[in-house]
């Protein structure tokens, strides 16, 4: 699948937002400490995504009610859906002057049904080519998603036979309708009923 930028500016992906909050000291001192750790831009990017994928813990997974969206909220509380760690990642990647995209994908039950908008990153390294997706979620039985450029490790991959969609699309801000659902929901419960199924 050919990645699409939607801005042509690779500046837009090191922006920040008020979702990729990378100003915020959190998110700062987190990002200055995985790359003391590290020191080069690739072993960096690995250690922020294996951070988010790990300590993060996806709501649904833990059961946590709350609901995060600005990276440094999702820091701050160690958990967030799919678009909230993709915040985070997105954030500590820009922190380091590394461009990161947000990217979405369709996916539904085993049976086709229940469909719903999944949220994750992507990475174009110093000196690459081209950009990578990356998938942030976490892992859990049946779920092994890895930081790798050269070949996908998603913890989705896609089946068009049960309409799922990989979407093409790079946004370097949140997309307007994972954003409004994370806004506008109370808890997780309420941002279940909330999620996009379809962009």
């Amino acid at each position: 699948m050919q990645l699409i930028q939607q801005n042509p500016d690779i500046h837009a992906y090191l922006a920040s937002d008020e979702a990729i909050d990378h100003w915020h000291p959190l998110v700062q001192e987190t990002a200055d400490a995985l790359w003391f750790a590290t020191g080069d831009a690739y072993s960096y990017a690995k250690a922020a995504f294996e951070f988010v994928r790990d300590t993060i813990a996806h709501s649904a997974d833990s059961g946590d009610p709350r609901v995060s969206w600005r990276a440094s909220d999702v820091l701050a509380t160690r958990n967030g859906i799919c678009y909230a760690k993709s915040h985070a990642l997105a954030a500590l990647l820009r922190a380091q002057g590394i461009p990161a995209a947000l990217c979405y994908q369709r996916l539904t039950e085993d049976d086709g049904s229940d469909p719903a908008v999944h949220g994750l990153v992507a990475v174009r390294l110093p000196g690459a080519a081209n950009w990578s997706r990356i998938d942030p979620r976490g892992n859990k039985p049946g779920v092994d998603a890895r930081f790798s450029l050269d070949r996908e490790r998603l913890a989705f991959p896609v089946r068009p036979e049960l309409g799922e969609v990989d979407y093409p699309e790079l946004h370097a801000a949140p997309h307007p309708a994972a954003l409004t659902a994370l806004q506008s929901s109370a808890d997780r419960p309420e941002l279940w009923r909330n999620l996009p199924t379809a962009l």
